[in-house]
C-alpha cells in the first residue's frame, strides 16, 4: 500500500529554560528552548515527526508558514514518489516562485522547510524500519546522491566527485559500523559552561561530566573578558589540561575584537572559537582564522549558516577549521548531506551543533553516517551534547563514556512525547498557563 500524507499538524512548543539560564550565552542571555513542530499523518499507522529549533519568540511565525504554505506542498503526496526524486521535491519546495522571494533559501522560510523535510526523512526511515543513520549507510551511493540538489555548489563539488567519495570507503564500512556499535561516537559537552551559571554550578557540572566519561568541554564566552578568563580557569582546574576545551562567542564580536579577545584567552588552550562574529561574514571568519590558527585556535562555525552556499564559501576560503552543521537551520537532511560532502572533500571535520531541544537526538544520526561513509577518521571529530530536555523525547540519546551510542529505533529520533507536546504548547499548555498565573512570564 502506498503511504499517503493525509494531514499536517503543527505545534508551537516552548520550554521555559530562561528561568535557570540553561542555554544562556553572550548573544542570547534569556532564551526559552523551543521548536516549531510538525507531524505528517498518513493513511497508515506511520507518522513523520520533524521540527526546527528556536528559542522562544518567533516560533509562531514558523508555525504559520508551515500551516498556511508548506503543508500544501506535501498534503496528498505519496511518500514513495517524493523519495524517488527527493532532490526534485526539495528544489520544488525551496524554489516555489513566490515563497522564494522571502529567502531565497534562508531565514524563517528555510527553517520551516527543515521541519517539513526532517519529518519526511523520519517517515521514510520508519517506513524502511531503520534508524535514519542506518537508512543512509545502507543506501546505494547513486540513490543517496539523488536526494541532493547540487545547484550552486558544483564549483566545489560535482556529483561525480561525490560518487567517488561515497564509493571510496565502501569496503571498510562494516568495520566502522561495528566500532560505532561497540564504542559509540565521541561527544563534547556544553552544559557545563553556560554563561549564566555560577562558579559552584560550573565546578559541579564539570566533575559530574568527568565521572560520566566526558573528555571534551565547551564554555560560553563574550560578555566580559575577566569573567571569561575566570570561567576557563575554573574549567581547566576541574577538567585538567589533557581534556579538550572549546569556546563559543555566539556572534557577539567584530572581527578585530574577536582576534584581541581570543588572543587574551589563548593561555587556556582552547581548541576552537565558535561563531566569533556574524555568521554571514565569510571574509571576517577567514581573517580571524588567519591570526588565531598559529596560536592553536581554530574557527568553528555553521550553527547559523543559512544554506550550503555559505558553507561552500567558508570552506573555499579557509574560514572554518571545524564545520558545524545544524540539523534544523538549513533545509533538512538533504542540504546537510551536501554540506558534509563538501567538508569531507576539503578535509574539514564536521562537528555538529547539538545545543537545544531535540538537537542531540538528530545530529547523532548525521555524525554516525559521516564517520561510516564519508570521513573515516576520528581526528578532531566530536558532536555536541547538552544535558537538557532529553526527558521529553520519545527516543532520547543514549550516552556511554562520553559517547553517543547508535540509535536502534526506526526514524530520525525527532519525536517529542505527546504529554510534553501538550503541557509545553505555547501559549495554552498547562505549564505556560501556570507560569502566566504566577507572573513569571507575560503572554505575548
Amino acid at each position: 500500500m502506498d503511504v499517503v500524507i493525509t494531514q499536517v499538524e503543527t505545534k508551537d512548543i516552548r520550554f521555559p529554560t530562561s528561568l535557570d539560564k540553561t542555554g544562556s550565552d553572550a548573544m542570547h542571555p534569556d532564551g526559552n528552548h523551543s521548536c516549531a513542530y510538525v507531524i505528517l499523518k498518513t493513511n497508515s499507522e506511520l507518522e513523520g515527526h520533524g521540527f526546527t529549533f528556536t528559542i522562544g519568540r518567533g516560533t509562531d511565525l514558523i508555525c504559520e508558514i508551515l500551516e498556511t504554505t508548506l503543508s500544501h506542498m506535501v498534503l496528498g503526496k505519496i511518500l514513495g514518489q517524493i523519495v524517488q526524486d527527493f532532490s526534485g521535491f526539495w528544489r520544488q519546495v525551496t524554489s516555489e516562485p513566490q515563497l522564494r522571494w522571502l529567502g531565497p533559501e534562508k531565514g524563517a522560510i528555510h527553517m520551516a522547510t527543515a521541519a517539513i523535510v526532517n519529518a519526511l526523512w523520519d517517515l521514510w526511515a520508519k517506513f524502511e524500519k531503520k534508524p535514519l543513520w542506518k537508512l543512509l549507510v545502507d543506501m546505494e551511493p547513486k540513490k543517496l546522491l539523488s536526494t541532493i540538489d547540487f545547484r550552486y555548489m558544483s564549483d566545489l563539488l560535482t556529483p561525480e566527485e561525490a560518487m567517488e567519495m561515497l564509493t571510496k570507503n565502501k569496503q571498510t564500512r562494516n568495520e566502522r559500523e561495528k566500532e560505532i556499535h561497540d564504542s559509540g561516537y565521541p561527544a563534547y559537552i556544553t552544559s557545563c559552561g553556560w554563561s549564566g551559571y555560577s562558579e559552584e554550578m560550573t565546578r559541579r557540572l564539570c566533575k559530574d561530566a568527568l565521572k560520566d566519561g566526558f573528555t571534551k568541554f565547551k564554555a560560553k564566552v563574550g560578555i566580559n573578558k575577566e569573567d571569561d578568563a575566570n570561567r576557563l580557569k575554573i574549567m581547566r582546574e576541574e577538567i585538567g589540561w589533557e581534556s579538550a576545551l572549546m569556546t563559543d562567542a555566539n556572534q557577539v564580536w567584530d572581527v578585530q575584537e574577536a582576534i584581541n579577545w581570543m588572543t587574551s584567552l589563548a593561555p587556556y588552550k582552547p581548541l576552537w572559537i565558535e561563531e566569533p562574529t556574524s555568521p554571514d561574514d565569510i571574509l571576517g571568519h577567514a581573517a580571524i582564522a588567519k591570526v588565531l590558527n598559529p596560536l592553536g585556535i581554530g574557527v568553528a562555525t555553521g550553527e547559523m549558516c543559512q544554506n550550503r552556499i555559505v558553507f561552500k564559501q567558508m570552506l573555499q576560503c579557509g574560514a572554518m577549521q571545524h564545520c558545524q552543521i545544524d540539523a534544523t537551520r538549513i533545509g533538512g537532511v538533504n542540504e546537510v548531506l551536501a554540506v558534509m560532502l563538501m567538508a569531507a572533500k576539503c578535509g574539514v571535520p564536521v562537528n555538529p551543533h547539538g545545543g537545544g531541544v531535540g538537537m542531540c537526538e538528530l545530529v547523532q544520526h548525521l555524525s554516525i553516517f559521516d564517520y561510516i561513509c564519508l570521513s573515516p577518521t576520528m581526528e578532531n571529530k566530536m558532536t555536541e551534547f547538552a544535558d537538557q530536555l532529553h526527558e521529553h523525547m520519545v527516543y532520547p540519546v543514549v550516552m556511554k563514556n562520553g559517547s553517543f551510542m547508535p540509535p536502534n529505533d526506526p526514524g530520525y529520533s525527532t519525536e517529542i512525547k505527546t504529554e510534553s507536546r501538550h503541557k509545553y504548547s505555547y501559549p495554552n499548555g498547562q505549564v505556560w498557563q501556570a507560569l502566566f498565573a504566577e507572573g513569571k512570564f507575560k503572554p505575548e
